[in-house]
């Protein structure tokens, strides 16, 4: 059942990434270029993604569990930290350059879109490049 609800949650996410335009990388550009031809558009795809997550947030905040019963671990730290500040950074150059951000690219790999497959290749890459930076050092026992 779990494994069909997930099934079934992406292809929904999917089919709204291809419908508002957020896995067309012109769109998306066109949407972050406010000091040329800015296309306001995706405004609304975001504030009604917002309003529909935000209900989910303040639900996950007041249960342990899932709808599924399953256990409901949300992030432990709620700060920021320079970690968050410089992955939002460079996250936003990426997606500025490109025009494309982690859902729309698996949505674009599925569909065939070659630059949605390098970009996914150079995410997995930058994932485990992140993971080796970030592995707890061993040290010998003194």
């Amino acid at each position: 059942m779990t494994i069909l609800l997930a099934l079934l949650a992406g292809l929904i996410f999917g089919l709204g990434l291809l419908l508002s335009g957020m896995s067309n990388p012109a769109k998306v550009l066109g949407f972050l270029d406010i000091g040329g031809a800015w296309d306001p558009s995706l405004a609304f795809t975001m504030a009604g993604a917002i309003s529909v997550a935000m209900p989910c947030f303040f639900w996950a905040r007041h249960h342990s569990r899932t709808w599924l019963g399953l256990p409901l671990e949300l992030p432990a730290r709620t700060g920021v930290d320079r970690k968050l500040v410089l992955g939002s950074v460079l996250f936003g150059i990426g997606w500025g350059l490109s025009g494309i951000c982690p859902g729309p690219a698996l949505v674009g790999l599925g569909g065939g879109f070659l630059p949605a497959g390098v970009f996914a290749l150079g995410l997995y890459f930058g994932i485990v490049l992140y993971s080796r930076i970030n592995e707890p050092v061993q040290r010998p026992d003194a």
